[in-house]
């Protein structure tokens, strides 16, 4: 195995490496906290795109209790909220991403991080410490090696002052006897260096062999078991950053299996069907016209075939000019909102300086307004009736299975009470179960009477005559709106938009005329046309006629659009009719001809 002391030494050994060494393995950590930000980094915008899928997917969640939520019962409907749903389980998973990549990636390795600074810090301690031993051993060494050195010398040059003590024939013994111990003294002092000097040399050499070809092999070793620990630390490190991700896509895939499982859903026939339930109207269709001949100079009579048209039917109408004519309730609300402005000036301009029809006048403007309807819905087609009796049916038995629910609660705490005087006083739930019982017996009445309602649109019970089911349903408050709350009943739905008249755009969009000149005409008006009363109407106001169901009359005046017609029983006996009551039939020279119904 090729080790880093052989790479950096060869044959001889570099020092420097070391230094190149230390900051190489640096260099290594920094590289390691650079993975760490960038998974950090990465878990964040996980964390940010999950928070923001999940506030997409909760905006366009239908709001609870709205008319929005009753939408969602078309097939297209439901697979957008499969998908919202789904959108909100994949958020949940880029949140695990998040958390995995957290727990497994980014908090071991900074745990790894601190322990590999340690054990870095550890192994060139180590290599500072034998690299200060060996160079102690080595000053020891020069030391020994000079000392050794000088010893020679002084011995050499006693021994030379010795030998020319002993020539001297002037030098006394003595003398010469001092030099030569003094020689002597050198030369043992020489040879005590000379053995110092080989056992530091043995030493050193020792150590020299110890440091070079074990301490710093194992601490260069130690170094790069650690350095090729790192690599093998980031390396899986990205290896769990790929199966993080990896781990949520099956996951993901199912979400996304769910989403085109719901597209796969959509069902368009059955959406369709749900919009036909929805508004069915149950009229049915109306019967054929039959042919009026015109060229008899005397003034036309209906068609039995026209005035034998069903209460629920809509005859077809006749048209002149460039009048066209609409034989079914398809006119779209905004379009009728739009116009409401100007049903309210033309029904105030008709009612201005006629004192008993001014009150009448605003505040059927302001039922308009307000959306305001009967009671029984009675101004609803049969079918829509019937399901809105039936929607407040079911919302009445649920509010008295709720007060039952509470009134049985009640009545046994009263006998726990009863049973553990104790525990509370039994008289103190009298006062809620009284109050209980009388909200039981109101709705209860409320039920009853929506339920008689929806029996007689279902046919369970016998139908009450049109007059009585008008008093009884349209014109239910007998206080101020009494003519004006019926044609309104019956021609407004209960935001105040005009859906059962057949409306004509040209004739809603005539110029206004100047109805206080008509007001004040005392010439009589000529007739523009013919009628007949398709109900009972009591004319029980001033400038309002009565009439009987089945009745012929002619029409003087034609609906302004603020829902009354102008009628003509003989000279002396005329006046104002729901449009809504009557079966119109105009004039061939009458402008903007139509059948109202």
């Amino acid at each position: 195995m090729t080790t880093w002391f052989a790479l950096t030494t060869g044959k001889q050994l570099a020092e420097d490496q070391f230094d190149s060494l230390e900051k190489h393995t640096q260099w290594g950590i920094d590289i390691l906290e650079k993975y760490i930000k960038f998974v950090k980094e990465r878990t964040e915008i996980e964390l940010n795109y999950a928070k923001q899928l999940r506030n997409l997917s909760k905006k366009y969640q239908p709001k609870k209790n709205s008319k929005e939520e009753d939408e969602y019962k078309y097939s297209s409907c439901k697979a957008f909220l499969a998908t919202l749903n789904e959108m909100n389980d994949y958020a949940g998973q880029h949140e695990v991403i998040s958390e995995n990549m957290t727990s497994q990636i980014t908090t071991e390795l900074a745990r790894y991080v601190q322990e590999l600074k340690q054990e870095r810090k550890s192994h060139f301690h180590d290599g500072r410490k034998a690299q200060q031993h060996i160079e102690t051993c080595w000053k020891q060494l020069e030391s020994s090696k000079r000392r050794f050195e000088r010893d020679c010398k002084e011995a050499d040059r006693a021994q030379q002052y010795f030998e020319k003590m002993d020539a001297d024939i002037n030098v006394t013994k003595a003398d010469v006897e001092k030099a030569r111990q003094q020689a002597q003294l050198r030369q043992q002092m020489a040879e005590d260096s000379k053995a110092e000097y080989s056992s530091t040399l043995q030493k050193f050499n020792h150590e020299q062999h110890e440091h070079y070809h074990t301490h710093i092999p194992n601490i260069f070793q130690k170094i790069q078991e650690m350095e090729e620990r790192r690599i093998v630390r980031i390396g899986e490190s990205m290896k769990t950053f790929a199966e993080v991700d990896r781990q949520v896509v099956p996951i993901i895939g199912k979400c996304l299996d769910e989403i085109t499982r719901a597209a796969e859903s959509i069902h368009q026939k059955n959406d369709s069907q749900l919009v036909i339930e929805a508004f069915k109207s149950g009229f049915e269709p109306p019967g054929d016209v039959d042919f009026e001949d015109f060229t008899q100079p005397i003034k036309r009579a209906v068609s039995e075939s026209s005035l034998s048209n069903s209460k629920e039917g809509k005859p077809e109408s006749r048209f002149s000019g460039k009048s066209k004519g609409k034989l079914w309730p398809f006119i779209k609300k905004n379009k009728q909102q739009s116009q409401s402005l100007y049903f309210h000036k033309e029904l105030m301009k008709r009612t201005l300086g006629k004192p008993t029809y001014a009150l009448e006048a605003r505040e059927y403007v302001l039922s308009l307004k307000l959306g305001a309807g009967p009671e029984d819905f009675s101004n609803l087609p049969p079918e829509q009736r019937r399901k809105k009796l039936q929607q407040k049916v079911d919302e009445l038995n649920k509010d008295i299975q709720k007060e039952m629910d509470q009134r049985d609660a009640l009545t046994k705490m009263k006998d726990v009470y009863i049973k553990n005087p104790q525990m509370g006083d039994a008289a103190s739930v009298d006062h809620k179960l009284a109050e209980l019982g009388q909200n039981l017996e109101k709705l209860r009445s409320e039920a009853q009477k929506f339920e008689g309602w929806l029996a007689e649109v279902e046919g369970r019970l016998p139908a009450r005559t049109e007059q009585t089911r008008r008093q009884s349903g349209v014109c239910e408050s007998q206080n101020t709106l009494t003519v004006n709350n019926c044609a309104q009943d019956r021609e407004s739905s209960p935001d105040g938009s005009y859906t059962e008249e057949p409306s004509q755009e040209s004739e809603m969009k005539a110029p206004p005329t100047d109805f206080d000149d008509e007001f004040d005409d005392e010439e009589p008006l000529p007739t523009i046309g013919t009628c007949k009363a398709l109900y009972t109407f009591e004319g029980q106001n001033e400038g309002t006629i009565s009439v009987t169901e089945g009745e012929m009359l002619f029409v003087i005046e034609e609906d302004k659009g603020d829902g009354w017609t102008r009628i003509r029983r003989n000279e002396d006996e005329e006046g104002y009719v729901p449009t809504s009551y009557v079966e119109v039939f105009l004039e061939k020279n009458a402008k903007g001809a139509m059948t109202y119904i």
